[in-house]
């Protein structure tokens, strides 16, 4: 019995032992994967591109009668774009903002602030009296909740995108970094399809009256899921310290434009014949087709839906090429692709309704295969203690440059000088790539 004893008392654990085992399986459990990144990233971006497409879509089909019904349909159209593109003037502002409150609370309180101040400035849309009512203050009033949302769309930032690239297993870099750009054909597809429903099943008047607030209570809707989800993964100690481990947090924004500013330009312009793409695919051609064709509206926007989950394919796609290929030579060759496909879009957009589907098919394809990869395309170019606030700067920068006017410039040129401005703009952005694409290689080669 005492040999079974000693035997028993030699394999026993002590109890400091068992607390640090236990530790060691809580901290293993609790580790956060990518995989959970990655659906945090899925998640927010869909419900921000969702709010995007939908006033989008309402800049097309609701506000030029709604807010502008002084002008005649075109004006009133381009005055409605003007408004659009406030968001992403608004935005790297937002982004500047933003950082100093992380930098002085955290990281929490800087999302919660921004996700309801976009879900009050889209809510603040939704029960917007018109113009017949408020006159010119109602377009003061759109004019204010749209630069609401540039704010806050630049204040939410999470770091999510960097914080997966960086934990991304090797030879998956392309994988893992389609993921949030999967959130772009859902927010469309939800919004297309939610405008689809309301404008064929309602009368016009009534659409115009209160049909198309709709959209605007879902999108609300959404952001408060959105935040709840995001909220429940940022707040994690695992996840903090993840972030800190690879040194994502803010930095001055004068500091970084003084020794990454050139980063932050290529990064920007790298990506930039996907964002022309981006609006010339999605809002450019509802209000051609509302103003210069004869095309049912409610059936082009299913047209456009079936284009948006061809588009989510080739976002997946995206993944697959670049692990292959790379990044840099996945949007090069697709930025080629762009510049060719921009010859045929005026023969495309004015051949009827056959023509004008297959622009959007085609146009859509493209535009998930270079889409995928255009997310912080060259933002390992950062040191890491910049590559938080960089990455963040660069698509505000992309978006501001390549997508903001993209509407209201090709709709103005096109109605006045003809579709071949729409060939000229796309082309513009795929040589525009092509060059900071070239340039960043030139770098890293004298590094």
């Amino acid at each position: 019995m005492s040999s079974t004893y000693m035997s028993t008392a030699d394999t026993a654990i002590s109890p400091q032992e068992r607390e640090r085992e236990l530790q060691e399986i809580h901290e293993h459990r609790s580790q956060v994967t990518p995989g959970e990144i990655a659906v945090g990233v899925v998640i927010g971006r869909a419900s921000e591109y969702f709010d995007f497409f939908v006033y989008g879509i309402a800049s097309v089909l609701v506000f030029p009668a709604v807010f502008f019904p002084f002008e005649n349909d075109l004006q009133g159209t381009l005055w409605a774009f003007v408004v659009f593109s406030f968001a992403f003037i608004a935005r790297p502002i937002g982004t500047i903002i933003s950082m100093k409150i992380q930098s002085r609370f955290n990281r929490e309180v800087k999302l919660t602030i921004a996700l309801f101040l976009l879900g009050i400035s889209t809510v603040c849309i939704a029960f917007l009296p018109g113009y017949a009512s408020l006159g010119f203050t109602s377009i003061v009033l759109l004019s204010i909740a749209r630069v609401g949302q540039g704010l806050a769309l630049g204040g939410s930032w999470d770091g999510l995108p960097s914080l997966l690239a960086l934990n991304a297993p090797q030879g998956k870099r392309g994988w893992y970094a389609m993921l949030g750009q999967l959130g772009a054909p859902v927010g469309f597809i939800l919004a297309s399809g939610l405008f689809a429903f309301l404008y064929s099943s309602l009368p016009l008047t009534d659409f115009l009256d209160w049909g198309w607030r709709y959209t605007f209570y879902v999108a609300f809707a959404i952001n408060v899921v959105a935040l709840f989800a995001r909220l429940r993964l940022v707040t994690t100690d695992e996840y903090r310290h993840m972030l800190e481990e690879r040194e994502l947090a803010p930095v001055s924004v004068t500091e970084l434009t003084r020794t990454q500013g050139h980063n932050i330009v290529i990064g920007a312009f790298a990506a930039l014949a996907s964002y022309a793409l981006f609006h010339l695919i999605t809002v450019f051609p509802l209000s051609w087709i509302r103003l210069f064709s004869q095309q049912s509206i409610s059936e082009f926007l299913v047209i456009q839906v079936i284009g948006a989950f061809l588009a989510a394919g080739g976002v997946v796609a995206s993944g697959v090429i670049a692990d292959r290929i790379g990044r840099r030579n996945t949007l090069g060759s697709l930025a080629i692709a762009i510049g060719v496909f921009s010859g045929f879009a005026p023969t495309l957009l004015d051949g009827g309704r056959l023509g004008q589907d297959i622009f959007l098919l085609v146009g859509f394809a493209l535009l998930g295969l270079s889409y995928g990869q255009a997310a912080g395309a060259v933002t390992a170019n950062f040191e890491l203690k910049y590559r938080y606030t960089g990455a963040a700067l660069t698509a505000d920068l992309a978006w501001l440059i390549g997508a903001a006017f993209a509407p209201l410039v090709a709709l103005g040129l096109s109605a006045r000088f003809g579709l071949a401005y729409v060939s000229v703009y796309l082309l513009s952005g795929a040589i525009c790539t092509l060059i900071a694409l070239r340039v960043n290689k030139a770098m890293e080669e004298r590094d």
